[in-house]
C-alpha cells in the first residue's frame, strides 16, 4: 500500500526542486550545535511557511537515526481513535519512505487500545509535514505512523507505555516525532502565556501534568494527545530533560499579531 500524499502544493511544495530550496533555507543558518540523541523531539505541523524553520531548527539539535515513530493528532476525525499505519511506504515529492512493519507489529502487539488503520491517516497532514524534513535531514530511514484521536488520559498512558515497550525490544536508536502546533488564533501575548503554562509540564516530563494543564486551561493545543502519549513513552524509555529549542508564531511571518497560531519545538533527552 502507498499512502499518497494530501498536502504537497499547499503546506509545502509539490515540485522537488521547490521543496528542497526552501527546506534548504531552512537548514541555512541554522546549525546548531546537536545535543546527545534525543529520545523525543515535538515539532510543529503547519505549512512550512510558517513553522518549517521551527521544526527544522528542532531536527537540527539532535541525532536523527534511521528508525522514527511519529504520533500526530487526528485532525479530520477519520478511522480509528489510535490509528497504526503497520506496512507499505508514504510517498512525497521525494519518493517512498518505509513503514517500518516490525516496529509497527511490536506496538500493536503491546497496545490493545491501538488498531491497524489507514483511513485515519489518508488526509492527515500533521504526519505527512514530518516527511519530507526527515528525507532531506536523515535521507534514509523508515517509520511507524501513529494517528491520535483521543483525549483520554489513560488510553494515552497505554499508548506511550507500549511504545516504549516495543522500541527498547526492538533495541535499535528510535527517534519519537510528536508533531503539536500550540495555540490557535490568540493575539500573540495571550498565545505565549498560555504555551508557557503548557510547556512546563511538558519540559517538567509530566505527561499527566501536561494533559491536566492544556485540559484545564482550554489550551488550543492541537496535539496535546499525542505529545502526551509520546511524552509517557520517552520518560520510560529513560528520558531525564526536555529543552525548549525554539518558538514562535504566524505572525512573525504575517504581520498579524492579533489573530496568530503558535509553534514550539522541543528536544526530550
Amino acid at each position: 500500500m502507498i499512502r499518497r500524499p494530501a498536502v504537497a502544493g499547499t503546506f509545502y511544495p509539490a515540485d522537488p526542486r521547490a521543496l528542497e530550496a526552501e527546506i534548504a533555507g531552512f537548514v541555512a543558518g541554522r546549525r546548531p550545535p546537536r545535543a546527545p540523541a534525543a529520545i523525543a523531539v515535538m515539532v510543529p505541523h503547519a505549512g512550512y511557511i510558517y513553522s518549517g524553520g521551527i521544526a527544522v531548527e528542532t531536527y537540527l539539535a539532535t541525532h536523527l537515526p534511521g528508525r522514527v515513530v511519529i504520533l500526530g493528532p487526528n485532525h479530520t476525525g477519520l478511522g480509528e481513535p489510535i490509528a497504526v499505519m503497520a506496512e507499505g511506504d508514504w510517498r512525497t515529492p521525494f519518493g517512498d519512505v518505509p513503514i517500518d512493519a516490525p516496529l509497527a507489529a511490536a506496538i500493536l502487539e503491546r497496545c490493545g487500545g491501538a488498531s491497524i488503520d489507514a483511513v485515519a491517516h489518508q488526509r492527515e497532514h500533521s504526519l505527512e509535514v514530518q516527511i519530507p524534513l526527515l528525507q532531506q535531514l536523515a535521507p534514509s530511514f523508515s517509520f511507524v505512523p501513529i494517528c491520535v484521536g483521543t483525549h483520554r488520559l489513560g488510553r494515552l498512558l497505554d499508548l506511550g507505555r507500549a511504545i516504549a515497550q516495543a522500541v527498547a525490544a526492538i533495541a535499535a536508536p528510535t527517534l519519537l516525532v510528536l508533531s503539536s502546533d500550540m495555540s490557535h488564533y490568540l493575539p500573540a501575548t495571550e498565545a505565549d502565556r498560555l504555551d508557557r503554562r503548557a510547556l512546563a509540564p511538558l519540559l517538567a516530563l509530566d505527561p499527566a501534568g501536561l494533559h491536566r494543564e492544556v485540559t484545564a486551561a482550554d489550551i488550543s493545543m492541537c496535539g496535546m494527545a499525542p505529545v502526551v502519549a509520546g511524552l509517557e513513552a520517552a520518560v520510560a524509555l529513560g528520558a531525564s530533560e526536555a529543552r525548549l529549542v525554539a518558538y514562535g508564531h504566524s505572525g512573525e511571518r504575517t504581520g498579524d499579531h492579533d489573530s496568530v497560531v503558535a509553534y514550539a519545538g522541543v528536544a526530550v533527552l
